[in-house]
């Protein structure tokens, strides 16, 4: 397994129903995102700043970025791009971060 993290960003004032949304995450997207090999999802929320930090593992790196271009993936952002600063293709902008130490 490969651990990943990375940061994003809630709009202030969404960050309930950013959780709201999670909390009844699409039963197809949950299935995508384990066809896709993720596992161990969290998505921590700086109520401070909107920073979202995610941290995942993952099968294999192809295999999840082939999430993107599936239409179930697509359709979560688009329904999520009002709460999150995202790209001009509704993805959530995403700042991939280092790994830099790990403790078994």
């Amino acid at each position: 397994m490969k651990r990943k993290a990375s940061i994003m960003f809630v709009h202030h004032g969404k960050y309930e129903e950013y959780k709201k949304r999670h909390d009844d995450i699409w039963p197809e997207m949950a299935e995508a995102l384990k066809a896709h090999g993720a596992h161990h999802y969290s998505i921590f929320l700086d109520e401070e700043t909107g920073t979202l930090f995610a941290y995942l593992e993952i099968e294999d790196e192809e295999k999840w970025r082939q999430i993107a271009d599936t239409d179930v993936c697509q359709r979560w952002w688009k329904s999520m791009s009002p709460l999150m600063k995202t790209n001009p293709d509704f993805s959530p902008v995403s700042i991939d971060l280092k790994d830099v130490f790990y403790l078994d």
